[in-house]
């Protein structure tokens, strides 16, 4: 489930802003393709997390699918009519774009409440489901950009029949390995999340400095296709490697986080991968040519997959388990609205300074998570269970008769 709607969400993410580039030229439109995908989203949040509380996350889940699906098909029968550019060409697509980061958002929400009962049944080996989690996303994220990439060298249509069949897949299979049956509704809203999250200083430095990451990794994700093709003239498919590339380390990140976790704590993780995003940032903005740039978005990528652990760790046991829809919606609203701000600045600001933008962005999401990292020292003791000890199949635990 997880795989197949993740898969279909990266490839369409990061495919519907390329799109736009390849059939207009315009950089300008990029950026607003880019914000028009993710404002939507916003939007889904407010009341996805209540649909979750209320009808179940399994249910929720298939049905987004099979709306996306429809969609998909919808798009790609016009696409297939319309000529290959032109103004209507391009509305489709942005229409398109912003109805699938809605439904893109529905299908998380439900995902991440799946994730997090099975974390909550682990104990303290939370981290190690969320690491897991978090590594089908990446793979995602892997396979989703070249895929996209590939995809649209044989055609739009093709690439939303791809995507059509993804979606169908998630829906299908839910119904066996979800439970969609015995769910007691929950009444919530967002109001019941955000009373939630002000009465949990620790979550709310964690929402509070990843809002100010984001707004980077944004910038730098809208700003891929206009620095990769623009500035240093390579082709659309290059721009799919960057990703697929930073995928590969991310996956590599998550693995490891897992294990330093165990040893060092969810604190020290999550303030270390924290400093070497920033400074990973920076150095993009100041990258000499390509290759120094991909090696910089791959490692700003690999410290995010390794934060992405700690906040659903974090997450999982911070938030009750009633009106745990409209909780952790609040918390993704918080992180997710510096997104569309980060499309509406490439859409704003010209090409030539898109490197000065991420220097700012890279200084703020510094101070940030200085702050944010300093506050949840101080509350510590919302989540230093976390940091307690896992057994592993080598491992024994001591006899209740051991002193006999």
């Amino acid at each position: 489930m997880r795989t197949t709607d993740a898969l279909a969400s990266t490839t369409v993410t990061y495919a519907i802003p390329l799109l736009v580039l390849v059939t207009t030229g315009s950089t300008a439109l990029t950026g607003l393709a880019f914000l028009l995908e993710w404002s939507p989203r916003l939007a889904a949040f407010t009341f996805a997390g209540s649909l979750v509380d209320w009808w179940g996350a399994g249910r929720v889940f298939r049905m987004s699918n099979l709306v996306r699906a429809v969609s998909v098909a919808v798009t790609g029968a016009m696409l297939l009519a319309l000529p290959s550019t032109g103004s209507t060409t391009t509305g489709v697509v942005l229409a398109f774009g912003a109805a699938s980061g809605l439904l893109t958002e529905v299908s998380f929400v439900a995902m991440e409440t799946l994730g997090a009962e099975a974390g909550r049944r682990s104990g303290h080996a939370a981290h190690r489901v969320q690491a897991v989690q978090t590594g089908i996303d990446q793979g995602a994220m892997l396979a989703g950009p070249l895929l996209g990439g590939l995809l649209l060298l044989v055609g739009p249509t093709v690439l939303m029949a791809t995507v059509a069949v993804l979606a169908l897949t998630a829906a299908a299979i839910t119904s066996v390995d979800a439970g969609v049956t015995g769910h007691r509704p929950a009444p919530s809203s967002l109001l019941t999340g955000w009373t939630t999250v002000r009465r949990t200083p620790a979550l709310a430095w964690l929402v509070g400095g990843l809002a100010a990451s984001n707004l980077a990794t944004g910038v730098l994700q809208a700003a891929a296709p206009i620095m990769v093709i623009h500035r240093f003239r390579h082709s659309a498919l290059a721009m799919s490697t960057v990703w697929s590339a930073a995928a590969v380390a991310s996956l590599i990140a998550v693995w490891a986080s897992r294990r330093t976790i165990d040893r060092f704590g969810v604190w020290a993780v999550g303030a270390v991968t924290a400093a070497v995003s920033t400074m990973a940032c920076v150095a993009t903005a100041l990258a000499p040519d390509f290759t120094a740039y991909t090696v910089m978005v791959t490692v700003v990528m690999a410290s995010e997959g390794a934060i992405t652990v700690v906040l659903r760790t974090l997450r999982t046991r911070l938030i009750p388990v009633r009106a745990f829809g409209s909780t952790l919606a609040v918390t993704i609203i918080l992180v997710v609205i510096p997104l569309p701000l980060a499309g509406g600045l490439i859409a704003a600001v010209p090409a030539a300074d898109i490197p000065h933008l991420l220097l700012a962005c890279a200084a703020l999401q510094g101070l940030a998570l200085s702050a944010c990292f300093a506050g949840l020292r101080r509350h510590r003791t919302a989540y230093e269970p976390l940091q307690q000890p896992v057994l592993t199949h080598r491992e024994k635990a001591p006899r209740a008769d051991a002193s006999r």
